[in-house]
């Protein structure tokens, strides 16, 4: 905007002292200060608002007024409030060095001139970038891709002053212009735009983390695979990526929310660009799929291998090692569509699928460029191969490791093998994922261990299938299991009948319960924690901070409530299988 649109708004009460030669002045900002030396945070281009507190004496007014004119501002506004009149020495200043000088009349308040000055600047912005998004958007759906979602998050920056990233559905980070956004903080912003979209929702859904407040715009599949708008959220909501803007859009006029929907958009666009890119993947992964199931000649699935290598491992032409991995998404019956069956869950199931086996350490959208995932029937099978991804098991002692072990598998055995190991690949997608699964929706996904030929792609198949079962026998939104599982009892835990499961456990835990009621004894916990420490009475004194005596004492209370020796090892897997089961 210009300096004379200022004189021309009756609201603002402004009156010109000086500088009628300078109203074409460009105004891009505004800034408030009393500081006697603002320079450092001025960059060009403000209207500078002042209450005149720095003004002492008439020597004051010539090194003020020098500074801005040195950083460029557009024209200064004088408050009347603190000293009445403006003093003339400032005039005479402002004369000198041609800045253009108002005041500014005591009913008006500075924030009314701030809000008008913003108003006016962010519409002229919003129209310039508008015109800018629409030649990139005409550009990038006639001809080749303009610099790929950067270009138009560094001109949301850049005109706008508004921070976004593109995430996926887990909350990796896509794009963004400037700092890259903390993978956890990602996750969370995943999690509230998926289940505010399960609500229904309109967006921009508005999340507040950490004291800043973000706007979560959808960025819908708008290519050939893309589901119709009348179709069942679930089928698009794991899939579809978003734009996070770190803004409260709630009070947005019309225009630049517009602006943003051209911005996702736009984005959608390049998205389906890229989609298009795992076609051949997604093919590559099919027909082995298809060859391995048909019972094909180890020698022509060998010969399709050799052919997919390439491309999923540039430059390296063949691959040691192959891993299976299985995903299935499953809804619960809801509504018609699903009671009809309706909703396509395979497609679901592989756009997660190839998420999921990203690297979370990897941004980009190129990064799954090693992976290729087929669907048959409500299935994902990702072919995967070695050394394309390695994902490190979560340090020992933390929270992730914990539900590790807790699933069965045993770190220190898996620590040396390469490759996908089934809860690190969920460690940092989980939150996100239980958010758009909501309460009708689970994923289960099953790893097979790595296979070093084209005969062992059958039996790695089967293993994952069989993994993914035994996940799915668990509780909880999203699980999964890994091949070492099926060699140890936890393979048979999951197909127990549930009234021999519950008979069992009852018999064995629930006098330990009813009297940890009665008496806060903390027996069961005394039970989980001797029986993970193998028995051992000091580890197990150690770690609940008790003395021998006393553990000796709680132990043979819980023996002498269930009528079994915790020296005896029949006993003590009873007690294990019972804990596992409850």
């Amino acid at each position: 905007m210009r300096l004379r649109a200022l004189l021309e708004t009756d609201a603002l009460g402004l009156r010109l002292l000086g500088g009628e030669d300078e109203l074409d002045r460009t105004v891009r900002g505004v800034m408030t200060t009393d500081l006697r030396d603002p320079s450092r945070y001025l960059s060009g281009g403000e209207l500078v608002l002042t209450g005149l507190a720095w003004h002492r004496d008439a020597a004051d007014s010539e090194p003020f007024v020098r500074i801005l004119a040195g950083a460029g501002v557009a024209g200064l506004a004088a408050g009347e409030a603190e000293l009445g009149d403006i003093p003339a020495d400032l005039v005479e200043a402002c004369l000198h060095h041609r800045l253009p000088l108002f005041a500014v009349h005591e009913t008006v308040a500075f924030a009314t001139i701030t809000e008008y000055v913003v108003r006016q600047v962010s519409g002229e912005r919003a129209g310039d970038l508008a015109a800018v998004v629409d030649r990139h958007r005409r550009l990038m759906t006639s001809g080749p891709a303009g610099g790929g979602p950067e270009v138009v998050l560094d001109l949301l920056t850049s005109d706008l002053d508004l921070r976004a990233w593109v995430l996926s559905p887990t909350g990796r980070q896509i794009a963004g212009a400037g700092a890259p956004l903390p993978g956890p903080l990602g996750a969370t912003l995943a999690g509230h735009h998926l289940a505010a979209t399960r609500t229904g929702r309109r967006a921009p859904h508005r999340a507040a983390v950490g004291g800043t407040t973000y706007s979560l715009f959808p960025i819908r599949n708008t290519g050939r695979g893309a589901v119709p708008a009348a179709r069942d959220v679930r089928e698009s909501v794991l899939s579809d990526w978003l734009l996070a803007v770190e803004a409260d859009a709630s009070d947005w006029p019309a225009a630049r929310l517009d602006l943003l929907q051209g911005v996702t958009q736009l984005i959608a666009v390049e998205r389906d660009r890229r989609d298009a890119a795992r076609t051949v993947r997604r093919r590559l992964a099919q027909e082995v799929l298809e060859l391995v199931q048909a019972g094909a000649a180890p020698a022509e699935i060998a010969a399709r291998l050799r052919v997919a290598a390439p491309v999923l491992l540039p430059g390296l032409g063949v691959a040691p090692q192959w891993q299976v991995v299985v995903a299935r998404v499953d809804w619960s019956a809801s509504g018609q569509a699903a009671a009809a069956g309706e909703i396509a869950s395979g497609p679901v199931a592989q756009a997660l699928l190839e998420e999921i086996l990203v690297d979370p350490a990897v941004s980009g959208p190129d990064s799954a460029d090693r992976i290729a995932v087929a669907h048959t029937g409500e299935e994902a099978i990702a072919l995967v191969p070695l050394p394309a991804i390695v994902t490190a098991l979560p340090e020992s002692g933390s929270e992730e490791g914990d539900a590790g072990r807790a699933d069965g598998e045993d770190a220190d055995a898996l620590a040396g093998e390469p490759g996908l190991h089934a809860d690190a690949l969920l460690a940092s997608v989980r939150e996100p994922l239980s958010a758009g699964l909501a309460d009708d929706g689970r994923l289960t996904l099953g790893v097979s261990a790595a296979v070093h030929s084209a005969e062992g792609l059958r039996g790695a198949l089967e293993e994952a299938r069989h993994a993914r079962r035994v996940a799915a026998a668990r509780p909880g939104r999203v699980c999964a299991a890994g091949h070492h599982e099926l060699a140890s009892h936890v393979l048979l835990l999951p197909f127990v009948p549930d009234d021999v499961r519950r008979a069992f456990t009852a018999r064995l835990l629930d006098p330990l319960r009813d009297y940890d009621r009665r008496h806060r004894a903390e027996l069961i916990e005394t039970l989980e924690a001797f029986l993970d420490c193998d028995g051992s009475w000091t580890r197990c004194a150690a770690r609940l901070h008790l003395h021998v005596n006393t553990l000796r004492y709680r132990v043979g209370r819980i023996e002498q409530l269930t009528g079994r020796d915790l020296s005896r090892l029949e006993d003590k897997l009873d007690f294990f299988l019972a804990l596992r089961m409850s």
